[in-house]
């Protein structure tokens, strides 16, 4: 995969692979340890009714890092 900087990432609109926005990305965690990364935080799309992710304390979605497909104008994960 190519280089990506966090910078650019902020805010991006997620998308899963079936077509349906997911949300906006909020955040992305690591493991402090190993320095690998983890999840992307993602605040739902108000529109969303239903999805395959765990969700933190907040209600925001937890998608794992190795379910992304592709980033483009969107971030596409794996649904």
């Amino acid at each position: 995969m190519a280089e990506i900087l966090a910078e650019n990432l902020s805010g991006k609109a997620v998308m899963g692979s079936d077509g349906k926005e997911l949300g906006m990305l909020y955040n992305i965690t690591m493991d402090a340890t190993s320095g690998r990364l983890e999840n992307l935080v993602v605040e739902p799309d108000e529109m969303l009714r239903d999805s395959d992710f765990p969700t933190d304390e907040r209600g925001r979605l937890l998608v794992p890092v190795p379910r992304v497909q592709a980033v483009k104008d969107h971030m596409i994960v794996d649904r």
